[in-house]
């Protein structure tokens, strides 16, 4: 039996995927800009979690899916949740690997410099992150995923474009994997809103279960 798929604007997302153990996509949104009136679509993004973390996530229970998207606390658990996470990023819009890598690295620098934690271990590790994507062109239906174990502070990257040998990568600096991770899962600073809010709205409904 085939795994179900889930549509994330028009862009196939398996219901589940297997790292060391089955993972849920408990979420999934897109992240794009507005240019005069015009959408602009950049990424459909997808999460994958242990089903277990709603056993880590109980003060919750009885919020709504709008009261628990606004709540940034209850992200931090998500995050800090010993359960293993996925993330699945598919490309829309068509861009330069250096271009997302930039984004990426900005976004993790501002959120390390804020926490006083952006030193020259931090630095030379986000440096191999942006090198990893600087030579790669995100053609679209390439894959980006970041796979975080369930307690060791690292990340594992991986790019899929056609025709091209999958490439990976490693992080082995926690701190800068834990930014990675809350670049698309930081609540109201996560870099999309839809897939905040999607995930919130169905861990709602299974703290409710």
């Amino acid at each position: 039996m085939g795994t179900e798929v889930v549509m994330v604007d028009e862009i196939p997302f398996p219901s589940k995927v297997t790292t060391t153990k089955p993972l849920s996509l408990l979420g999934h949104g897109i992240t794009d800009i507005e240019i005069h009136f015009l959408q602009i679509k950049f990424t459909a993004i997808g999460v994958y979690l242990e089903p277990e973390i709603v056993g880590h996530l109980q003060q919750w229970k009885g919020k709504s899916g709008k009261e628990l998207a606004e709540d940034d606390e209850f992200f931090e658990a998500v995050i800090s949740a010993p359960v293993e996470k996925f993330l699945r990023v598919v490309v829309i819009k068509e861009i330069k690997g250096s271009q997302y890598g930039v984004q990426l690295e900005s976004a993790v620098r501002d959120r390390l410099a804020a926490d006083d934690k952006y030193e020259d271990e931090e630095e030379a590790a986000l440096e191999k992150v942006a090198e990893f994507f600087q030579s790669k062109y995100f053609k679209k239906n390439s894959v980006i995923t970041f796979h975080f174990p369930a307690t060791l502070g690292t990340a594992e990257m991986t790019f899929s474009t056609e025709g091209k040998e999958d490439s990976k990568m490693n992080v082995e600096n926690a701190n800068v994997a834990e930014m990675i991770k809350k670049w698309y899962l930081g609540g109201s600073r996560g870099v999309s809103s839809t897939t905040i809010s999607c995930l919130a709205e169905t861990l709602s409904a299974e703290l409710s279960k």
